[in-house]
């Protein structure tokens, strides 16, 4: 098999058919039952092919994982985009903050995508080369961070610590509620809003310019 640095890149859309093929055998038959065969009639490719493109089936699953976790990624981007980015008075920040929360724990915690990577990472998580690495990692925290200094250059918080606010935030909202709830899915309970609401308004009292 070829080693990590000798893998072909190969075309876009055989590695996208094998992570497709890989990921819904990985959840309809568990890692240990699903071959790399599999995998390749599947995606309509060779062995050869999975084994060029991938180097062997934990790596696969890796990928698929890191994939998942990278779309994930581009949906926390788009919505800081869609719902922090035109933010220009301070009396604004709380609906803002709270549209952006709530369209996380909707699009994102309430997606299928979400519940995926969830379930990989729970039943997989003894197969995965990188065991105990999370693939969402601090990427959302430091794109709400970044989005913070901006307000805080905006004059709109006063953040000395954009990355420490963005955890804060984080704990103040999801944290709360996946404590109390044990989930953060607004899709699921309805309960998960009046905490997020109350988050952000903590969040505020600590960080608002006065």
């Amino acid at each position: 098999m070829p080693t990590t640095k000798t893998l072909r890149e190969g075309s876009a859309l055989k590695r996208a058919a094998i992570l497709s093929a890989a990921r819904e055998l990985f959840l309809a038959d568990g890692f240990d039952r699903s071959s790399v065969d599999a995998v390749a009639a599947r995606a309509e490719v060779s062995k050869r092919t999975v084994y060029d493109y991938f180097g062997d089936k934990r790596t696969l699953l890796q990928a698929v994982v890191d994939a998942v976790g990278q779309s994930l990624i581009t949906t926390i981007r788009r919505t800081l985009d869609d719902t922090l980015t035109d933010v220009t008075e301070a009396a604004e920040l709380e609906d803002a903050l709270v549209t952006f929360s709530m369209r996380i724990a909707t699009d994102m915690l309430g997606s299928a995508e979400y519940a995926t990577l969830q379930r990989l990472v729970r039943a997989e998580s003894g197969h995965l080369p990188h065991r105990g690495e999370n693939p969402l990692a601090d990427t959302p925290d430091e794109a709400i961070a970044e989005r913070f200094a901006a307000f805080a250059a905006a004059g709109l918080l006063d953040v000395p610590d954009p990355r420490l606010a963005a955890d804060q935030f984080l704990a103040l909202t999801f944290g709360v509620a996946l404590d109390r709830l044990g989930s953060a899915n607004a899709v699921e309970d309805a309960r998960v809003r009046p905490l997020v609401v109350e988050g952000v308004r903590t969040f505020l009292r600590a960080y608002r310019t006065v």
